[in-house]
């Protein structure tokens, strides 16, 4: 499979058609690979929830746009924020385990690449905080 311009702009149209802002492309190879590899095409004013993986890292890469990844203590101030540029000096950043966070986008047509140890589960795994 091509991770190329013309999927990255399917996902960015259902991602503007969606009520949500985003969209994201499961790249696991079945129900059974127990990871989280996946594309997730956001566009501005899209809202991810502030949360934490706690039995896990997590690493963000920006494959096209501009998107703010963002850090928080545990009472919700914001501690660090990451500017991520495809081509930039900087692309990507890694989450630490237990690392309230959310990512926000600056750019229409902002696509990244999220990696991590076990499924999505927001039952099990995530633990969130508040609305960014």
């Amino acid at each position: 499979m091509r991770i190329d311009n013309i999927l990255l702009d399917e996902l960015t149209q259902k991602a503007k058609d969606s009520s949500r802002l985003r969209f994201h492309y499961d790249l696991r190879d079945s129900e059974d690979d127990n990871s989280m590899r996946m594309l997730n095409a956001l566009e501005p004013g899209t809202v991810i929830p502030v949360h934490r993986h706690r039995e896990t890292s997590e690493d963000v890469v920006v494959l096209r746009g501009r998107v703010e990844e963002i850090f928080f203590d545990n009472e919700g101030n914001e501690i660090g924020h990451y500017l991520l540029e495809a081509g930039s000096a900087c692309i990507a950043v890694h989450v630490p385990i237990n690392q309230y966070h959310t990512c926000r986008s600056l750019e229409s047509g902002s696509v990244i690449i999220e990696f991590k140890n076990g499924r999505y589960d927001p039952n099990g795994t995530e633990e969130f905080l508040i609305q960014y």
